[in-house]
């Protein structure tokens, strides 16, 4: 029987340079993430300045670069912008779709428990994690939760990777708890709820 190894942190994000930013061996691009994110959170947070306001401004003063480069380089007999391929591929709109029909099936299984399967324990988490969110959200506005999960994403990895061990020790430890308050709550308050029982009717 083959030895089992946990997966690497690196290789349970992907492996690829996302990986390698959110982990910072790429020191460069995590501080150009955070520098960036911290930008944006600030002038949308504190200036009040409005998201599509800053893309339109961005995208004018883009297409203002663009079109003087090239009249400039027209007339002085320069390369004109380098622009790349602005074409998205076949295969980039397969995946995309692909990764949302398995989203979308995901949804719609869930949905289908609740309604006609009349899951009431699925019911019940998704009310509560809806609530927690919905709780949580009530102290922020989305531009600052958008700037926490980006925080988090470049802390949380690192630190796990440092401190894989303990932290692992620690969550089994949760889980277990977690379990053990799950099934008494599960016998005390849903065990107790009476669940329609759908029965068939046999034709003779």
């Amino acid at each position: 029987m083959a030895e089992y190894r946990p997966i690497s942190v690196h290789q349970a994000l992907g492996g690829g340079p996302v990986a390698d930013v959110l982990l910072w061996r790429r020191w460069r691009g995590g501080a150009v993430v955070l520098v960036a994110s911290t930008a944006m959170w600030s002038l949308f947070g504190f200036a009040g300045y409005n998201l599509l306001s800053f893309a339109s401004h961005v995208v004018l003063l883009l297409v203002c670069i663009l079109f003087f480069w090239a009249k400039s380089a027209s007339l002085l007999n320069r390369p004109l912008p380098p622009l790349p391929d602005l074409e998205i591929s076949e295969e980039l709109v397969l995946g995309a779709a692909d990764v949302m029909r398995v989203w979308i099936n995901r949804l719609s299984s869930v949905a289908h428990d609740i309604a006609v399967g009349r899951n009431l324990k699925l019911f019940v988490q998704i009310a509560v994690s809806l609530w927690i969110i919905s709780y949580i959200g009530g102290f922020f506005n989305f531009i600052t939760m958008v700037y926490i999960g980006i925080l988090l994403s470049l802390s949380v990895p690192v630190l796990y990777e440092k401190y894989q061990d303990w932290v692992d020790e620690k969550l089994i430890l949760a889980h277990k708890i977690i379990q053990t308050q799950y099934r008494k709550l599960d016998d005390n308050v849903l065990g107790k709820i009476p669940m329609p029982l759908n029965k068939e009717k046999k034709s003779k």
